[in-house]
This record gives structure tokens, sequence and C-alpha cells, in this order.
């Protein structure tokens, strides 16, 4: 995983312009538009971008990228907050990194989350469908808490809690979906927090080391 780290990072030093800037943007503006769609359309609207292999035989290449504008809720105020707080983690790590190594990031989040769900339906037999990036955006999280650790949020708008540990309850809800799904047979639901870690570990498993020692030094 250090080669393949080192490898991104020099593909970006060499190739800076590189990247979809202020890509969160356009991703949270879909989130929006769709879910408030979807408060005026039948229960289908959503499926026409979700991502299913058959979807894709078909010749509807478009759901490879768009099952990422699908929102986690189409409640108004719940898809505000989301968007908003994935808006600032997303803007806030291009700035850190460069356009080139967080589109990078988020996009192999994307593809890997497709061809998971590609493997896993060509395994089981069944057309699993995919509506929706959260796994995609809670690695995103967790690339945000690894290097922010001691940032705060105001959890319920008055609780200052530090990013480190909410990035500890998004790790066992990320373990206990994976045990869930493996005990339900729910394969997609092992399959795509596994592929979301595996992203995240490719870019930052020499960041979680350092970040180990400097902790057990404190």
């Amino acid at each position: 995983m250090k080669k393949i780290n080192q490898a991104i990072d020099r593909f970006c030093i060499l190739h800076p312009n590189f990247g979809i800037p202020n890509l969160m943007l356009y991703v949270v503006i879909g989130n929006v538009v769709l879910g408030l769609l979807s408060n005026f359309s039948n229960g289908s609207f959503l499926s026409f971008f979700s991502y299913t292999l058959s979807g894709l035989l078909h010749g509807q290449v478009w759901r490879l990228v768009t099952f990422v504008l699908i929102p986690e809720s189409t409640s108004p105020f719940y898809l505000l907050i989301t968007c908003y707080f994935y808006y600032w983690i997303g803007s806030t790590l291009e700035r850190e990194w460069g356009t080139a190594k967080f589109t990078i990031y988020y996009l192999s989040g994307v593809l890997l989350t497709a061809l998971g769900a590609t493997i896993t339906s060509l395994i089981t037999g069944y057309d699993w469908q995919v509506a929706g990036a959260e796994y995609v955006n809670l690695a995103m999280f967790f690339a945000f808490a690894t290097l922010y650790p001691d940032a705060q949020v105001l959890l319920f708008f008055f609780i200052p809690v530090k990013i480190k540990w909410m990035a500890i309850l998004d790790a066992c809800y990320f373990a206990y979906i994976i045990f869930f799904c493996a005990a339900s047979r729910y394969w997609i639901g092992v399959v795509l927090p596994l592929v979301a870690l595996l992203n995240f570990f490719v870019f930052f498993a020499p960041e979680i080391g350092r970040f180990a020692k400097r902790e057990q030094t404190r």
C-alpha cells in the first residue's frame, strides 16, 4: 500500500492540473437537487441514478457515477445538514491535498464501490443495487479525522466533540454493519464498507502509523 500511496503522490506532483476543482460542491448540489426532486416524484425516480450491473450491461454507463448523487435521506433538514458537513470536509481535504489527490481519493472510492457491487453481483447471481455514497463519504470523513483529529464540531448544534471521537464511533459502526450483514448474508452490506476502508488504507497507511505513535507519546 505504501508503494501505491507513493505512486499517487508522484502522479499528483507531475500532473497538478489533474482533477475536478470543487468536486464536493458538484456532489452536494446533485444530492440536494435529486433529494428535492424525489419529493415530487414516485419512488422509482432515484432508481434511475442508482448503480446496478444489469443497468450497466444495458449501456447505462452513467450509473457508474450518478449513484453518488443519491442522498442518504430526502428529508430537507437532514439533507442540508449532511450536504453542508460533507462539503466542509471535502473542500478542506481539497485545500490540504490539492485538487488532483482529492479527486483521485474520492473517485477511486466511487469506482471501487461500483467494482465491489459488480463482483458481488457476479458471485451471488443477484443484481445488487447501490444507491448513495454513504461509505464513500464516511471514508472521506476518516481521511479528515486522520489529518485533523483535534478539530471540533458541535454535535446537536451545542455539544463540542472532537473529530477523532466521532471517527472512532464511525469505525464501530463500520464493524457492526459488516458483522450484522455477514450474519444476515446480505453480502453487498459487507463489501461496500470493506472497499471504502480499502481505499482509505491505501491512502493513509503511513499516516495511521504516525498518528498512533503521536497518540502514544501524549
